[in-house]
């Protein structure tokens, strides 16, 4: 039998190779498919125009930087056999495959309480059982019960290629250059010890500009202050629909998935039971359905349909001290005065405030260990000199207030 083999052109790394029959198999599965029809970004093309990847972009993108990291541990005679490659391999390729629309933004919207690694953990179990147990050792290194930890660690981790490869996507499609990190060389400073994930001494710099990349994406991209208000215009719309529905109004979404997600919830307890309906929605789905609503009779939902269509979104302020209540009543006051709504209704869907946050590096959850010639590993806040300082591990929160322009 000819040995399969393909390539995928991918604008970042260039050529993609698979050569693993049953990885083909998992590409070409309709759940895996489904990935297509998901951005990476949410609504982060709102600001950056570039930022229109996909949710399979960045799965493949990931897989290749895996099978980079797992030939760089073989070449330094870390023991990795052929079934726990391919399962490291398969395990970051469906590490993302649970995720709804719009990914994070209507996480816990849609289906609240269930996050997407759970759908993906399920997803990986359907697939076992369709090619026949062949997953088994995916699903040990995906739910950290695999004896080799360092597998894990690859897959989900401080370091792992999920946060390599994201980081490097989005600063390429947004063009911010604040985002790029040195990839390759942190893969090629990458070492097992003792069992974990370490990184070599020579790559302390490149660690250190990963962090602090990944702490800039945060401020700059995926915490802008439009993508917030685009996001929590979404958030506000869905939950509007919802109220509409519990009120017994008329509303129907534009595909049946959608329609019944919203109006059953009680069917997408079980998500395994739901799995396969889960798995036909997408993004089109929730935009048509917007499309549909910007005509809605309710004024609220109508006009917060028509304003994220026309990119009329919320204004955003952030800053590192809670929002004084007077600006938040003065601006209830006003828009509701501007829209003709109630203080209630105004301050529920067009004058909120909220908080973001993000942490640099938080030794607590797991560390960054690097590895010294003499054989002496330190926690990479713990290196002399180094930039990653206990200061940086610390949360830093932003306060904002999102409102109707006026």
């Amino acid at each position: 039998m000819a040995a399969v083999r393909k390539i995928i052109n991918d604008p970042v790394y260039g050529f993609i190779t698979i050569d693993e029959p049953l990885i083909l198999q998992i590409i070409s599965h309709p759940y895996y498919q489904r990935l297509r029809n998901i951005h990476q970004m949410a609504f982060a093309h709102l600001v950056y125009p570039g930022a229109v990847h996909s949710r399979l972009h960045h799965s493949l993108g990931a897989y290749h930087l895996m099978c980079n990291a797992l030939s760089e541990l073989k070449s330094k005679g870390i023991e990795i056999s052929h079934d726990e490659e391919l399962g490291a391999k398969i395990a970051i390729l469906l590490h993302d495959a649970g995720h709804g629309p719009f990914s994070h933004t209507l996480e816990q919207e849609l289906i609240p309480g269930v996050h997407h690694e759970q759908i993906s953990f399920l997803i990986m179990q359907v697939l076992n059982a369709e090619f026949n147990g062949q997953l088994d050792t995916a699903l040990a290194i995906f739910t950290n019960n695999h004896p080799k930890r360092f597998l894990h660690q690859l897959v989900s981790g401080q370091l792992d290629v999920d946060r390599m490869d994201y980081l490097n996507r989005d600063s390429f499609f947004t063009g911010v250059a604040e985002g790029v990190i040195g990839y390759d060389r942190i893969i090629k400073m990458l070492t097992v010890k003792d069992g974990e994930l370490m990184v070599e001494e020579k790559g302390i710099y490149s660690i250190e500009k990963f962090l602090v990349s990944r702490r800039l994406m945060y401020w700059q991209v995926y915490l802008h202050k439009t993508v917030l208000g685009a996001e929590m215009m979404l958030v506000k719309i869905i939950r509007r629909a919802k109220e509409l529905i519990r009120k017994g109004e008329g509303l129907h979404a534009a595909s049946k998935v959608l329609d019944n997600m919203l109006k059953n919830p009680q069917d997408y307890q079980n998500m395994s039971d739901a799995l396969q309906i889960f798995c036909r929605l997408d993004d089109h789905d929730v935009l048509a359905t917007i499309k549909n609503w910007s005509w809605h009779p309710d004024k609220i939902l109508r006009l917060l349909c028509r304003s994220l269509i026309d990119r009329h979104l919320y204004k955003v302020k952030l800053q590192a001290e809670p929002i004084n209540p007077a600006l938040t009543n003065q601006k209830v006051q006003e828009v509701a005065a501007l829209l003709e709504l109630n203080e209630e209704e105004t301050a529920e869907y067009f004058v909120f405030t909220g908080e973001a946050s993000n942490t640099t590096y938080n030794p607590a959850d797991e560390r960054i260990n690097i590895l010294f010639k003499d054989g002496t590993i330190k926690d990479i806040s713990q290196v002399d000199n180094a930039l990653i300082q206990h200061n940086l591990s610390s949360t830093v929160k932003k306060y904002y207030i999102c409102y109707w322009r006026i």
